[in-house]
């Protein structure tokens, strides 16, 4: 496939060097296989991508082992990336990375650093490592050289997020259902502000209804306790009803003469 770069010898971002939907990246020239995983690790992957895609908004897509060419010999996937949802403006392809996340134990951390720089390298903003071992949030600082550790109890802020990301949710293997649904309803997902309306439409309609009953039952009470025949328990009763057409029949009848223990009795 010929290089779509602009300006730059280096090839597009999608030039394969290795088959796509393989276990295998090609770094430094030489072809890397990338493990499968058990738990903990395999569960973080699933968290990332499920946080990412709930905090990032319609400008931007969220992918899972993304193949992105970043030299002439290395191909790599980071195992969850974030990227504009929009087409280069050239190339019509796809646009690089903004943000890329690996989920790292002891053993990959080195690999995981030389990833990172050639990513920085192509262009990616911002590359992040979930340190399974030690729980913890690492960031790649290209003027360092090497990974910072991110405060467990704080948030990733980015232009590629709408939300901020929360880092203790990165870190640990727990169901993240919360930490989503803040996410969204952070955004006004257009699903849960449906439903919020929805609420507020029967909460509206309720409190009119209510008031509609309130409304009929206050008169029907004012005119049987004026006949001196009406105790707290009736009150209470009339007052909880909520069916306007009972509270009307039974005015008509207190206007005929009917007690209150004779509107109660009716079935």
């Amino acid at each position: 496939m010929a290089s779509a770069a602009t300006g730059s010898d280096l090839p597009d971002l999608d030039d394969r060097l290795v088959f796509p939907e393989t276990r295998y990246e090609m770094l430094d020239g030489e072809l890397v296989y990338v493990s499968p995983a058990d738990p903990p690790h395999a569960e973080l992957h699933v968290q990332l991508c499920a946080l990412l895609e709930a905090h990032t908004g319609p400008a931007f897509e969220v992918a899972c082992d993304l193949l992105t060419r970043t030299s002439k010999v290395d191909d790599l996937a980071p195992d969850a990336s974030v990227y504009p949802a929009a087409r280069d403006a050239v190339t019509r392809r796809r646009q690089l990375e903004q943000l890329a996340f690996e989920v790292v134990n002891a053993q990959s951390i080195r690999v995981a650093s030389k990833k990172a720089g050639k990513l920085a390298a192509r262009g990616v903003r911002r590359i992040f490592a979930i340190d399974v071992d030690k729980s913890r949030a690492l960031e790649w600082s290209v003027a360092e050289g090497q990974w910072t550790v991110l405060d467990a109890e704080g948030h990733i802020t980015d232009p590629a997020l709408e939300v901020p990301l929360p880092i203790a949710a990165l870190i640990h293997t727990v169901k993240v259902d919360d930490e989503i649904a803040r996410a969204l309803v952070a955004k006004r997902n257009p699903v849960i502000e449906a439903i919020r309306a929805e609420g507020r439409q029967e909460a509206e309609a309720r409190g009119m209804a209510e008031g509609l009953c309130r409304g009929k039952a206050e008169p029907l009470i004012a005119m049987l306790a004026a006949r001196g025949a009406l105790v707290e328990a009736q009150r209470g009763r009339i007052l909880a009803e909520r069916d306007v057409s009972r509270l009307e029949r039974w005015i008509d009848r207190a206007i005929a003469g009917a007690s209150a223990a004779e509107l109660l009795a009716e079935p």
